[in-house]
């Protein structure tokens, strides 16, 4: 019976015994992809999203790939997906002006605050997807061995998990303490921008950290892949927050927020963009590359 080769220090998967590492991939310490050659002289390619969500390896070489589709999608995902669209509802909502115009104040700090909580579930789901991610990639292309693991260090997906569902914290403080309505200019920056300013620069290097697990380094186009466009949206989600935050800076001279148009648009615009990566989440997860091409 042969088991699974022990997976170097720099790295946080097994391969199964007899396979060939040929080129690996990422950024700095962080391994996205890598290509092995199995016993039987085939490719295989694995990938840190993919096997996160229990895709399997893709098949290499194949004249004409093709891909599958999963019978049903993973609950996990679906959940996740759901926490995440419903969020961005409830953040695009708040942002979009006839609603700023028909409810009271409260009602609208109300609509974020609800949707900052919806958006810390999903990151809390989705740092359990990260934290107990197989360990093990089985000659069958499935991954199993799967241990939740607070700590796994090594791994891209673990950091932008953490620090997606630190920004989410962030947020949840931010638009808690924006119903309070008796706040001076100095201390709603200090007690309401600088938390949405935290949670801002949290999604920025979390969607960062996505995106180039899956372009497996700075920066590659993969517009045919699903994938890209669900980490691409979230990126471009989180620049349109930042610069939202950069918008809501309270001016101490006037008691005003030094763009409205920059501050609601930026909120609208990375909600837009949130909502739409969500709803991907769901074909994403039912495409398996090379499923119905040769098996290992």
């Amino acid at each position: 019976m042969s088991h699974p080769a022990p997976a170097p220090r720099h790295h946080v998967v097994r391969a199964p015994a007899g396979w060939t590492e040929l080129r690996r991939s990422g950024l700095g310490p962080f391994v996205t992809r890598i290509r092995y050659r199995r016993p039987d002289g085939t490719e295989a390619e694995w990938s840190s999203r993919g096997h996160r969500k229990g895709r399997p390896v893709d098949e290499v070489g194949t004249p004409h790939p093709t891909e599958a589709l999963r019978p049903a999608v993973p609950r996990r995902t679906w959940w996740i997906a759901g926490l995440f669209a419903v969020g961005s509802t409830c953040f695009a909502l708040g942002s979009f002006p006839p609603y700023l115009g028909a409810v009271p104040a409260r009602v609208d700090a109300l609509t974020f605050f609800v949707g900052s909580i919806f958006f810390t579930s999903a990151a809390a789901l989705s740092f359990v997807e990260a934290a107990a991610a197989p360990e093990v990639v089985r000659a069958d292309r499935r991954g199993v061995g799967h241990r939740f693991a607070l700590l796994r260090t090594r791994s891209i997906d673990w950091w932008a998990t953490i620090v997606q569902f630190a920004g989410t914290v962030w947020f949840n403080v931010m638009t808690f303490r924006a119903f309070t309505d008796n706040y001076d200019s100095s201390q709603v920056n200090r007690l309401v921008w600088r938390p949405d300013v935290l949670g801002s620069v949290c999604f920025l290097v979390a969607s960062y950290l996505a995106w180039a697990e899956v372009c497996d380094g700075p920066g590659r186009v993969r517009s045919r892949d699903v994938s890209w466009w669900v980490v691409t949206l979230n990126l471009a989600g989180s620049v349109a927050f930042g610069v939202s935050a950069l918008g809501a800076f309270t001016l101490p001279s006037t008691g005003d927020v030094t763009s409205f148009r920059l501050d609601n648009g930026g909120t609208f615009v990375g909600a837009v963009c949130f909502f739409v990566a969500a709803v991907l989440l769901v074909p994403e997860a039912r495409r398996v590359p090379g499923e119905s091409t040769r098996g290992s």
